[in-house]
């Protein structure tokens, strides 16, 4: 027997861990709404996981040729959605993830699946598939999760450009001429995600590579706190500043696959270790700017580079902020975009500690030779040695000769002095960083993700100094929403709310609430 309208209104509240609200309307398209809305929909049996799934496969099959957004497709990926349907009918779902059509990153490892990195020589030199999941693809599919496969990046999720030599260069779906970028390195992400093909994404961010394809396609990117998602299985880049994360259409459904993938795990030694409550991420209102003080940081503002157009659209932003109920303030941090290098290195001195380095070399050797080490390969330092050169074309910081990559890769990357001297710097300054909040009262700080919009693929990046950096440097969450277009129909900013390590949770309800008040995502043209 099918539930009642408020038997299945109360199972999607408890599903999903918010307070019961407005029944969600039916989405004609159930890609373009939300995970609640698609929740809601198969609850009063408007349609299946199996239907949603088939249509998500189908966009991507007949889109990607000239997106060139994924790398690979799963072929688990229906028989994950007819069992989720099963649950379903036995009204047994896991979670609010349970049968939402995802996407992974290329460098997350997959079972059954090769592990491409986006590299075509990496490809093929190593063309067998994974034995073992990434422990958030893990995650995902234990909270019921279809995953649909792998969305193309920049070569090793290098650069920020989504130039891969696997798929090649993934357009930006604003563009109907393809010649912007999407951003990278997690452009397929985002992409699938602007696009309908999926609910939301992984994604990773070392300098900005969530933040800025979430900027240049319009979309939710976020970059959580250093340490809350472990990163085991996924090819590694820089251990000290690699953050992993979401990539949605909406606040909510970012919060929704975040708060499934993070909480310790011992296999992630830079992992945070304090115990996490699972469901704390997802519960959002609508009210959460009210008497909420955001800190406007001018100098991360930089107005006289911004064309007029990115301008209004971030004012704007500031106007709906305090529309919502938010109280903005000017605000001068401890530390900026323009001075954190110094102020490193200066707490490094100050202590008698050696220089800071956060792309010391050793530890992504090492954290590499652990990467070949959870597949099971019997000899995880051949496979370093293979791919050594494939890898450090882009990982220039590595030694090229394998003497001397041979003794790095053995250095347990958690006891490197030159990134513990990185890792004591960071904790001195955000502590700083705290007082200054605690001093002027702020909850937030808020500006623009990046200063201008997407520029073409082939074109060098306006010379203008971004907050990017800062972000991974501190270890700050930050979550970027979409703030609003140009003339050209090609988004023109997104906003950024920014806080201290642990206030993930308050971000991205601050985040929902500007969103609910605004509302500017739209959706890319459709493609033919």
């Amino acid at each position: 027997m099918s539930p009642t309208r408020r038997e299945a209104l109360a199972q999607l509240s408890a599903l999903l861990a918010m307070p019961l609200v407005g029944w969600p309307v039916r989405a004609d398209d159930p890609l373009a709404g939300t995970i609640a809305q698609f929740q809601a929909g198969r609850l009063r049996g408007d349609f299946s996981a199996v239907e949603v799934t088939t249509e998500a496969l189908a966009r991507c099959r007949a889109w990607n040729g000239w997106l060139r957004a994924i790398d690979q497709l799963a072929d688990t990926a229906m028989s994950e959605a007819r069992a989720s349907d099963a649950r379903a009918r036995q009204r047994r779902l896991i979670g609010a993830l349970d049968g939402v059509p995802l996407f992974a990153k290329s460098i997350y490892d997959m079972k059954g699946m090769p592990t491409t990195a986006s590299s075509a020589e990496w490809a093929r030199l190593f063309p067998d598939a994974a034995t073992r999941d990434a422990l958030e693809v893990q995650r995902l599919r234990a909270a019921g999760a279809v995953l649909l496969g792998k969305t193309a990046a920049d070569d090793f999720a290098y650069r920020g450009n989504g130039t891969s030599s696997f798929t090649g260069q993934v357009r930006n779906p604003h563009d109907r001429d393809g010649l912007r970028t999407p951003g990278g390195s997690s452009a397929g992400s985002a992409v699938v995600v602007a696009c309908g093909m999926a609910f939301a994404a992984l994604g990773t961010d070392d300098g900005g590579s969530n933040r800025i394809p979430a900027q240049f396609t319009g979309v939710v990117g976020m970059k959580p706190s250093f340490g809350l998602v472990p990163r085991s299985g996924v090819i590694p880049t820089w251990p000290y500043l690699d953050t992993h994360g979401p990539l949605a259409r909406s606040v909510q459904d970012a919060a929704l696959m975040l708060d499934v993938i993070a909480g310790s795990d011992a296999s992630d030694g830079l992992a945070d270790r304090a115990a996490y409550t699972r469901g704390r991420l997802g519960a959002l209102r609508d009210d959460a700017l009210v008497g909420a003080r955001l800190g406007l940081v001018e100098l991360h503002v930089p107005r006289a580079q911004m064309s007029a157009e990115c301008l209004n659209v971030f004012d704007r932003a500031l106007a709906d902020c305090a529309s919502a109920g938010a109280i903005i303030e000017s605000f001068v941090p401890s530390v900026n975009r323009a001075d954190v290098r110094e102020q490193f290195a200066a707490a490094a001195k100050a202590r008698g500690d050696v220089a800071p380095n956060h792309n010391a070399p050793a530890p992504t050797a090492n954290a590499l030779l652990r990467y070949f080490a959870r597949q099971g390969s019997e000899n995880p330092a051949a496979n370093v040695q293979r791919g050594l050169a494939a890898f450090r074309a882009f990982y220039d910081v590595l030694p090229a000769e394998w003497d001397a990559m041979s003794v790095l890769i053995t250095k347990p990357y958690e006891a490197d002095a030159a990134s513990q001297s990185f890792a004591r710097s960071r904790e001195t300054i955000v502590a700083e960083l705290a007082a200054s909040f605690r001093a002027k009262r702020i909850d937030a700080m808020v500006y623009p993700t990046m200063p201008f919009g997407a520029p073409a693929a082939t074109d060098p990046w306006p010379d203008v100094r971004t907050t990017l950096g800062y972000g991974n440097w501190l270890g700050l969450p930050e979550v970027s929403v979409p703030a609003g277009y140009g003339a050209n129909g090609l988004p023109a900013g997104n906003v950024s709310f920014v806080g201290l390590p642990g206030s993930d949770a308050k971000l991205l309800a601050m985040a929902h609430a500007y969103e609910q008040r605004s509302r500017r995502f739209v959706a890319p043209p459709p493609r033919r």
